[in-house]
Parts: C-alpha cells; structure tokens; sequence
C-alpha cells in the first residue's frame, strides 16, 4: 500500500468517479463499491467515489457538481465502447462544462489488455482445459460485438485452447450454444471467462445456459479482482498524462 502523501486532504485530492452502469439488482452496485474499496487501499491519495448512470445513485453528475472545484477524473466502468461508452460518458462530461471542476474521461477497460486478459484467466482458476468461451452481456452494437470477440481470440491464444464468443442478451451465440458447438468438436472440458465487471441477471443467464450445456466451470466477473485495480489505476494515470502504471 502507498503511503497517503503528508498534508493531503480529501478537499485536494484527486476525486476518481467511477462511472458504471447500474443495475436493479442489489449484486451490481456491491460490486462496484468494492472495486472503489480497493481502489483506496491501493490509492489512498485518490477521493474515490461510485457512481452510476441508471437505477442505483449516486448520479455522475451530481457528484462532480459536490466537489468544489478539485480535479476529476471520471473512469467508464465498461468493457466495451458501445452505446454507454459512446453516448451516455460523454454526455455526463459535456454537462459537467457548466460546473466549476476540471474534468478529464478516462478509456474504457477493454476490450484487451494483458492485466484484463490476466484477471479473466486467474478467475477460471488454474483448470486444464480443452477450450474456453467468453461469455459477455450481449449488444445490438456490431463493432462492440467485434472487439468482444476480438478479446474471445486473444483469450484463448493466452491459454493456448480453441475460444469462442457468447452473449447473454441481443445477439447469438448463447453460452449454452457456443460450449456445446466446442464439445461437439471434441473439447470435454470448456471452460466459461466471464466478461463482466459485476453478477446479476445477465451473468446468471450466462452460468445457467452454459452449465446445462456441459461446461466444467463458470468464472466469476471481474468484479473488484486485483487485476482490474490495477487497470482503473492504469486508466486515470493515462487520462491525466502520468502513465505511471501500464495497462
């Protein structure tokens, strides 16, 4: 852990607003507040704060209007750069010109990066296996669906089996679908990386499809594994011109 630095206050620190997408199920929001948990252990210089766009609160918005001035960075908890990323983000950031507070966005996390690439493995657990699926939350948004499978491949290079893509929501194949299609080419174990930052119903589909299809295991998500600590930092460091940490 690094120290906090000598004189430091939250009125001066650095506010990094972690902006996901919110959810009605209580698993989501649990999980981003403890990815923002880990993010000031890890950052205790950092005034880290959770914030979401639909359903749960706080509001993007209504917290960069709170912080008096202080610099902020705001940080899309998104794997992909499909509608949220490329609507919603920066429609919190043009309203925020109006406040006093000096705003910088940060990327989204994926779709690929070795430390993403490295949380996605290190979830299946170690298991030899004979293929695996990435399984996503789904859009209707080709180009998202792209880098989606993009991440598939690289996935499956990374472990050295057969990968292949699946969605739980807006677009083909489900997990059931793609675990059965890797078993009916002979893999007996497949296993399920789970392309997604919290549970909920979605992650849910995904475990339950893919099981019944024969797969050995499920992932949990990402939720607050060291890994993507590690890529929030990487980000805000990038979207204030430090680069310290790599990503």
């Amino acid at each position: 852990m690094r120290p906090a630095p000598v004189g430091r206050s939250s009125r001066t620190a650095l506010a990094v607003v972690l902006v996901a997408h919110g959810s009605r199920d209580p698993r989501a929001a649990e999980a981003t507040s403890a990815l923002a948990r880990a993010l000031r252990v890890e950052r205790p210089d950092w005034d880290v704060r959770a914030t979401y766009l639909d359903h749960a609160g706080p509001r993007p918005l209504d917290v960069l209007a709170s912080l008096g001035g202080r610099r902020a960075v705001l940080v899309p908890l998104l794997l992909t750069a499909a509608y949220h990323g490329r609507v919603d983000v920066p429609a919190v950031l043009e309203a925020a010109r109006s406040l006093p507070v000096d705003v910088s966005l940060a990327d989204v996390l994926g779709p690929v990066s070795p430390l993403l690439l490295d949380g996605l493995a290190r979830r299946l657990g170690g298991q030899p296996l004979d293929a695996v699926v990435l399984a996503a939350a789904g859009t209707r948004d080709a180009a998202a669906r792209a880098t989606v499978a993009e991440a598939a491949g690289a996935l499956g290079a990374r472990l050295g089996v057969p990968s292949r893509v699946a969605y739980a929501s807006a677009a083909p194949p489900t997990a059931g679908a793609a675990v059965a299609g890797l078993r009916a080419l002979g893999a007996r174990r497949v296993g399920v990386a789970s392309y997604f930052l919290a549970p909920g119903r979605l992650h849910d589909v995904a475990v339950e499809s893919a099981l019944a299809a024969g797969a050995c295991m499920v992932a949990p998500p990402l939720t607050d594994a060291p890994e993507l600590v590690r890529l929030v930092q990487g980000r805000v460091d990038a979207a204030r011109g430090s680069g310290l940490i790599a990503a």
